[in-house]
């Protein structure tokens, strides 16, 4: 069978890849970020990935590394700075970096309110914040936030991160409506629990690690917990020209936790 007269010898129209793009994904050291990195890296992009942890194997992921923390403003400029530099350029932000919390409304101190809000929220403000004026030159400009399934359903010892996640997900709202206008995509992916580090370190400290392993996938409709590969999946789509006609949305990638309410067998 002969090609078709777009190139795609499926008779599909090829999807747009990610040739040519560059890329910057925080807290890209471990989890959902590596992930996404790796992925977007694998797809053609290039990537640099900003985090205050070091980053091994960069060079055999062909990804590229700057340290900085988030909360540090002065850092963020100069590490965004110094990736732009590298890249020759912006296309893609994923602001993926953030910290959980754990415990109700009373549990944690004003100190730890405000640390958490200072890295999950004004984190993504400032790295947008230095990632801007490079993105207004690209003709592909797509940013995509980690936000979480807290920020729309409500979960049970976790009042400090939902909130956080819940300023996340009005924060791209909002981004996404000033920044169309010049022509600067603003999505965020609303994972479920997911099988990242994180996780691992909760269940590892719980009184019966098997047990709340499955607790928190019997809370998901489809019965496990989410991959850092599905995940990135859908980062990568949101932040694709694939996806040039979606912005403003959160996509959740939950098992169904957010909309399904299914029966429980009898």
């Amino acid at each position: 069978m002969g090609s078709a007269a777009n190139g795609s010898t499926s008779g599909r129209p090829e999807m747009p890849g990610f040739e040519g793009l560059r890329a910057v994904v925080t807290g890209g050291a471990s989890g959902i970020g590596l992930t996404t990195a790796r992925l977007l890296a694998a797809e053609g992009a290039t990537v640099a990935v900003l985090d205050r942890e070091p980053l091994a194997d960069a060079e055999h992921d062909h990804l590229r590394f700057v340290q900085a923390d988030v909360a540090d403003d002065t850092a963020v400029r100069r590490a965004v700075e110094a990736a732009i530099s590298q890249l020759g350029g912006l296309d893609i932000l994923v602001n993926n970096a953030g910290i959980g919390a754990q415990g109700g409304v009373e549990d944690n101190s004003d100190d730890e309110w405000h640390r958490v809000l200072d890295v999950n929220v004004v984190g993504m403000v400032r790295v947008t914040r230095a990632a801007l004026p490079a993105l207004r030159a690209s003709s592909q400009a797509a940013i995509v936030n980690t936000c979480s399934i807290a920020a729309t359903a409500g979960l049970p010892q976790r009042a400090l991160y939902s909130a956080s996640k819940g300023a996340v997900a009005a924060l791209t709202r909002a981004m996404a409506a000033d920044l169309l206008p010049e022509g600067i995509r603003v999505n965020a992916v609303n994972p479920g629990t997911a099988d990242t580090p994180w996780v691992g370190r909760l269940l590892g400290m719980a009184d019966d690690p098997q047990a709340e392993r499955a607790a928190l996938e019997a809370r998901q409709p489809h019965g496990r917990l989410v991959s850092p590969d599905e995940v990135a999946g859908a980062i990568a789509y949101l932040c694709s020209p694939a996806a040039g006609s979606v912005t403003g949305v959160a996509l959740a990638v939950d098992g169904g936790m957010e909309t399904l309410r299914l029966r429980s067998p009898r």
